[in-house]
């Protein structure tokens, strides 16, 4: 099975140490997505502080996020930097608003000396496409890609309010850079997180690989009294490695 990997943090780290390696992948099947209820947050700039372990060795960066909605309209901008090599990633998702929350038409990755990369949500042929491979899938609705895929989350947290509890599941289908995978959310519960702000009392929701897969588990915070705002996210692999970002700021 293939290893996915999610922009921002896991490229943080592999980009940066071992040029992004990439393994074999295979098409999954696509079921048809739940259209779950969403309100979408208003627009934010975030600031975020990157701290990081490879093989033992310590790594620090930082990364912004650009949300904008308005006129049924989404567009998602991250850049992502590391000390002493400076911009290492800029990735964007921009699409419209419909009946199952975003709905990207685009999904655009620039790794560290590499070419960009274009994921394509065709609508008017319902067929989803990849730059990076030969790969396709019918488009159904509520198809995500990894940079809207965590904005989608927290339209659908606002919108479930009291329903956004320890143990329930929340699933889409989030499109990469060269196929896409069934992705699965589960909610954890409340915890204090400790931030350049202040603490913040946040729901933590966490997406863990399958048990017999090594795609890395995220783990996001989502701050009810931030609009539910990312306070903290963090990848981790089974070797104990992490890529662990938090909220240091933010301009509305």
């Amino acid at each position: 099975m293939r290893t996915a990997r999610a922009p921002l943090f896991t490229l943080f780290l592999t980009l940066l140490l071992a040029s992004g390696l990439n393994s074999p992948v295979m098409a999954q099947g696509h079921e048809t997505a739940t259209k779950y209820a969403t309100k979408l947050p208003p627009s934010v700039e975030l600031q975020y502080s990157i701290k990081a372990k490879q093989s033992g060795l310590p790594l620090s960066g930082s990364a912004s996020v650009k949300w904008q909605t308005g006129d049924q309209k989404y567009s998602i901008i991250t850049e992502t930097h590391a000390m002493l090599v400076g911009k290492i990633l800029d990735a964007s998702s921009v699409g419209n608003i419909d009946d199952f929350g975003l709905a990207p038409d685009k999904f655009v990755e620039k790794r560290f000396r590499k070419p960009a990369t274009t994921t394509s949500f065709e609508r008017d042929s319902k067929t989803l496409r990849f730059s990076a491979s030969a790969e396709t899938y019918v488009l159904k609705g509520g198809e995500q890609d990894r940079t809207s895929a965590s904005w989608q989350l927290i339209a659908i947290a606002r919108a479930a309010g009291d329903a956004f509890k320890a143990g329930t599941e929340w699933k889409m289908l989030v499109a990469g850079r060269r196929d896409a995978d069934p992705w699965t959310f589960k909610v954890v519960g409340p915890e204090n997180i400790k931030t350049p702000m202040g603490d913040m009392l946040a729901i933590h929701v966490n997406k863990a690989p399958p048990a017999d897969s090594k795609d890395q588990q995220l783990d996001l915070w989502l701050a009810p009294s931030l609009e539910w705002y990312p306070v903290r996210l963090k990848f981790s692999d089974a070797d104990g490695d992490y890529v662990d970002q938090v909220l240091e700021g933010l301009k509305k």
